[in-house]
């Protein structure tokens, strides 16, 4: 028996958030017998309970601010630790989600080898270059990295963008690295057309079937927003973009509304956050297309989601981006005029070369990237 205790997701089961949705896979999705699963929870009302048949322990930490995160990981490691010495687990595995302790991971690194306790990172995607971060908190994150890169007995990327980083850029380290990619569910939403909770969205936002393009993405600048929606803008298309996103009026919705002035586009249309995932899958099918202006790499799950629901894609030309959607979409880059006319382009397309499109998108999805191939991986990996 392998003893696979997974530490940096909130827990499950998942509301939101690509971390919780792989744990929340992972073992819903697990085959193999000879596995148990130990995921760390955050702040929970149970000390002990069940979930998809792996073993859920609470972690309780107070709000701190950014630092939470961090002793949230301490936490749960010295539990996880504590949990191996008790039950003297002979055959266990430290599966750490994120790069945020790497300046206390030596400590607990000796504990982990003295045990026996392989230590695998997922390292995530360049956390250390969003701009969300100030510049001192985006220096510990590069420098927390590196310390994680040191030490980890093998380093799990879900991009080979990021794998081919790991090793190029901390060589010196000769790093132990692995790619399995992130997953996506490959059916189609259970919803049907005329169920009152589409309709509803539909008929709250005046938004018509097939006839809005459609971004999700949190709202932060790396994501591409004032170039999609400045772009959006330009095009003459007769159609609306609604976006799906955390919109908060901060700063960065200042400077969107100043360089853009969208208010005065009534095409453009935030409609907040959607949690119901077969809602959200059925928004992603009946759109026209999907706008994925994500520029800091990792493979993203929505564009995953969108590649397998959505029938036209146009991607923000980067090589995170590329190395998925490949030539299941099409693809766009921030100079002026690029998106506008790409959206032109699209408006253009025959339903013989949008069918193509979606074809060779979905295949890709289910040919890469179904959570059954996904853990399969993972298991084939822990065993």
């Amino acid at each position: 028996m392998t003893d696979v205790f997974i530490i940096g997701s909130k827990g499950i089961p998942s509301n939101y958030g690509g971390f919780e949705t792989f744990v929340d896979k992972l073992t819903l999705y697990k085959k193999s017998q000879d596995i148990m699963y130990h995921v760390a929870c955050l702040n929970v009302k149970e000390e002990e309970f069940y979930y998809n048949k792996a073993r859920c322990f609470n972690v309780n930490v107070k709000d701190i601010g950014s630092a939470k995160a961090v002793l949230y990981d301490l936490q749960a490691l010295s539990t996880s630790i504590k949990y191996i010495k008790e039950k003297k687990l002979s055959n266990s595995i430290v599966l750490i989600l994120a790069c945020r302790i790497g300046p206390f991971i030596s400590f607990y690194k000796k504990q982990l080898k003295d045990l026996g306790i392989k230590l695998y990172i997922n390292p995530d995607g360049h956390e250390w270059k969003r701009s969300k971060w100030s510049i001192p908190v985006r220096n510990y994150w590069k420098f927390s990295e590196k310390l994680m890169v040191k030490h980890a007995d093998l380093l799990i990327c879900d991009s080979k963008g990021i794998e081919d980083y790991i090793n190029t850029d901390y060589d010196m380290y000769k790093p132990n690295t692995t790619f399995i990619a992130y997953g996506a569910e490959i059916g189609r939403s259970k919803l049907m057309e005329k169920d009152d909770v589409i309709t509803n969205f539909f008929d709250d936002f005046l938004i018509k079937r097939k006839e809005y393009y459609l971004i999700v993405g949190r709202f932060v600048p790396e994501n591409s927003y004032e170039t999609m929606i400045r772009e959006f803008m330009k095009s003459d298309v007769d159609k609306d973009l609604v976006i799906i996103t955390n919109v908060e009026k901060n700063k960065f919705y200042e400077r969107l509304l100043k360089a853009t002035n969208f208010t005065c586009d009534t095409r453009i249309k935030f409609v907040g956050t959607v949690y119901d995932n077969e809602l959200l899958k059925k928004i992603r099918e009946e759109a026209f297309a999907y706008i994925h202006g994500h520029s800091v790499g990792g493979t993203n799950p929505s564009l995953l989601e969108a590649l397998s629901s959505t029938d036209i894609n146009l991607l923000l030309d980067v090589n995170f981006n590329k190395e998925v959607g490949k030539n299941g979409a099409m693809y766009f880059s921030d100079e002026d005029g690029n998106l506008a006319s790409l959206i032109s382009k699209a408006e253009k397309l025959t339903e013989n070369e949008i069918l193509a499109m979606s074809t060779r998108a979905t295949n890709r999805i289910k040919d890469s990237y179904s959570w059954d191939k996904i853990v399969h991986d993972y298991e084939e990996l822990f065993l």
